[in-house]
């Protein structure tokens, strides 16, 4: 039988970013993460029974998606719970960490030269990829080294396991209960043998790291060897990534993002406009290249307005769905710049200036949320959501709008009347 790879967006591998890239990333989180539910797991005590009797109520659900008998047992023989999971999916790194700390370890070290070295070794490939789905070679290099350190570790978790114990937990809804039934019908398929299904501890697989959706909608056998290989077939991997970003709206010839600076006296209010009237106001790439002729970006100030600021577009949202951190999707987009021969980016960042901890985090969405300015859950995460929120209330309160949390930002909600 064929092998399979599977994607979440995050790098929940050791060889990738600390912690988790997406899946995801991550979980290095990849788009079906992106669009995952956020939802409380339940306590990791579940006895072996309580688990059994869930994989049980799993089987006319998989009877109904054409999954044999056979096959269903044989994909949960001698299953048990993870219990190393629920932690796990509390350490998201490209979540909780600071950013300049996360864009060091995913840009640091080797993975600029090796992915230089993964450019020259794959050019022909990477160039016919690009002709074919129109995204540049270094964007994917860029996800293939955050998932799996260009293919050096993919993983070694049993995939079936942990997708039951997500989906038991119900950690993210059902979305976990839906990759599972996914997975069992790729070993009904032929796509994969059960031996072979591991990866990640979010169940993500394969050199870019699939999850069992992301495979059915999005992988494809470039090498024209009649099968999607997307585990120990390059060609197939970095194929299926573009194939997968084209499909949420990549749009050929427009960067992913720009460092730029703004001019003194700048209204900070104007967070979005065209590339042109961005120039108009004053606003110059940071290199000191003009800025592209068509397009529009918005403002993104991924540690507040001390720090770097970068001008991003559409292809920066589409990066997110394999990833919906922002951290993720920016050094993404970085590590294929330098991959590419870009430089650093030149602002500082404010490493000495106070943080939010999780608590704070957490309270600070809560009186958000009381404000009617934030409607997700109270996670102690800074997401989109998140900033957005803050924009707004910054915005309310006359401040620079940059979308970042602080102590002095909370300490004033705390105070609000």
């Amino acid at each position: 039988m064929r092998r399979l790879t599977i994607l979440i967006a995050a790098s929940a591998l050791a060889g990738c970013v600390p912690a988790t890239s997406q899946v995801t990333g991550s979980v290095t989180a990849s788009a079906p993460r992106a669009q995952a539910a956020q939802a409380t797991p339940r306590p990791a005590g579940a006895t072996q029974g309580a688990f059994a009797g869930f994989v049980q109520k799993l089987w006319p659900l998989a009877q109904a998606r054409g999954v044999s008998r056979k096959t269903f047992d044989l994909a949960f023989a001698g299953v048990t719970p993870d219990p190393s999971l629920l932690a796990l999916t509390r350490k998201q790194s490209e979540f909780v960490a600071p950013i300049w700390s996360y864009l060091d370890s995913a840009v640091g070290g080797s993975r600029i030269s090796r992915g230089r070295e993964a450019a020259t070794r794959h050019a022909g490939i990477l160039s016919q990829i690009e002709a074919r789905y129109g995204v540049p070679g270094e964007i994917v290099l860029g996800i293939w080294g955050m998932e799996t350190n260009y293919g050096s570790f993919t993983g070694n978790k049993d995939t079936i396991r942990s997708l039951a114990t997500l989906a038991h937990l119900r950690y993210r809804g059902d979305f976990f209960r839906d990759e599972l039934l996914t997975a069992l019908e790729l070993i009904e398929k032929g796509h994969v043998e059960r031996a072979e299904l591991r990866g990640s501890w979010a169940g993500a697989m394969g050199q870019t790291q699939f999850m069992p959706s992301s495979y059915m909608k999005y992988a494809v056998d470039f090498t024209g060897d009649g099968h999607a290989d997307i585990w120990t077939s390059t060609g197939d991997a970095l194929a299926s990534t573009a194939n997968y970003l084209k499909g949420y709206g990549w749009i050929p010839g427009l960067p992913w993002g720009i460092e730029v600076t703004l001019p003194a006296g700048y209204d900070h209010k104007v967070g979005k406009a065209s590339f042109s009237a961005f120039a108009s106001a004053g606003v110059r790439r940071a290199d000191g290249q003009a800025l592209p002729r068509s397009g529009e970006g918005r403002l993104f100030y991924p540690a507040g307005h001390g720090g770097p600021v970068m001008l991003l577009t559409q292809n920066f949202d589409v990066i997110k769905k394999y990833n919906s951190s922002d951290a993720y999707a920016l050094a993404v987009g970085h590590l294929g710049d330098r991959i590419g021969g870009g430089g650093a980016l030149q602002a500082g960042w404010p490493t000495k200036a106070p943080r939010l901890d999780f608590a704070g985090t957490k309270d600070l969405q809560l009186r958000l949320k009381r404000l009617g300015l934030y409607d997700h859950d109270a996670d102690g995460r800074i997401g989109t959501g998140t900033r957005e929120a803050v924009r707004q209330y910054q915005l309310q309160a006359g401040q620079i709008p940059d979308g970042y949390p602080t102590p002095a930002l909370l300490a004033r909600l705390r105070g609000a009347r």
